[in-house]
């Protein structure tokens, strides 16, 4: 955030189909590439080691995954909605060989630029299907309702998530898909006050009955715009430990869960498919380059 450089004419990118231009750039800090969309940082991806989680609410899902299923390494069944450069899929495909898992991405051209450019590992089980979330969660192998270790929520048009995947009924769907232990992880940006945020969180408990809340201290304080990261599952989350990983560095975070959730959402009302709206849009100086 708050960086500024020129940029890169020879740098791979892609127009849209929502007319943004989709951009893969060197990382600025670390090794690997960034993929910028409409100016916003949207994944880092690092072909040498996709165990390289650079953002920080990407840490903190990978430190969720890691404690799922029977051990460490056990394949999982994930399904992903939106992915960007396909950080976690990654992720997943390394840590956990034989895992299966499906990518709903709206923007076929974000999909060549990235499987162009930023190869996928070899033998990694990922299937991208093109379309929206929403629907493409209806046309998903029978099979996997009920079956699924993860679902991920990561979807962003620009710098926003669109209104229609933040509802109580898309997260229905959500764990009509998920096994009796499976877990959900929504990536929820929004700024100071968290009223996007906080009914997000109540919406989701609506539906899942454990429910954690993953973020920097000041972002989930409100006193500043950035990533939250809600865990969720109809079973217990396996939480227990996540206290102490997240306070270690280099990126220390805070978790909320049981009351703290609950007081965290309080007065927050439920969204539904009649009243969603997109999350906040980001200050237009947030992440320039």
């Amino acid at each position: 955030m708050g960086r500024s450089r020129a940029r890169d004419t020879a740098n791979p990118r892609a127009r849209l189909d929502h007319g943004g231009i989709a951009e893969i750039v060197p990382s600025e800090f670390t090794s690997g590439f960034e993929l910028i969309v409409d100016d916003t940082p949207q994944s880092h991806v690092d072909l040498d080691d996709p165990t390289h989680l650079h953002f920080e609410y990407v840490v903190r899902m990978g430190a969720v995954i890691d404690q799922l299923g029977a051990t460490a390494s056990a394949p999982l069944s994930a399904v992903h909605l939106g992915a960007g450069a396909l950080t976690i899929p990654r992720y997943i495909a390394t840590t956990r060989p034989g895992s299966r898992q499906q990518v709903i991405e709206w923007e076929a051209p974000l999909v060549e630029l990235v499987r162009t450019h930023l190869p996928l590992p070899r033998g990694a089980a990922i299937r991208i299907r093109i379309g929206d979330a929403r629907e493409g969660l209806q046309r998903l192998p029978p099979a996997l309702r009920g079956n699924c270790d993860l679902v991920v929520s990561d979807v962003f048009s620009g710098a926003q998530t669109p209104a229609h995947l933040t509802s109580r009924e898309l997260y229905q769907e959500v764990a009509d898909l998920l096994a009796p232990s499976g877990v959900l992880l929504v990536n929820v940006a929004d700024g100071p006050g968290l009223a996007f945020a906080r009914r997000q969180v109540a919406t989701i408990s609506s539906v899942f009955s454990d429910v954690a809340v993953l973020a920097d201290a000041q972002v989930l304080k409100g006193r500043r715009f950035g990533n939250l990261v809600v865990a969720a599952s109809v079973a217990d989350l396996p939480a227990e430990w996540l206290p102490r990983v997240l306070a270690a560095g280099p990126h220390p975070a805070k978790m909320a869960r049981g009351e703290e959730v609950v007081a965290f959402s309080r007065g927050a009302s439920v969204v539904t498919d009649a009243d969603a709206v997109a999350s906040p849009r980001p200050d237009a100086g947030l992440f320039l380059r």
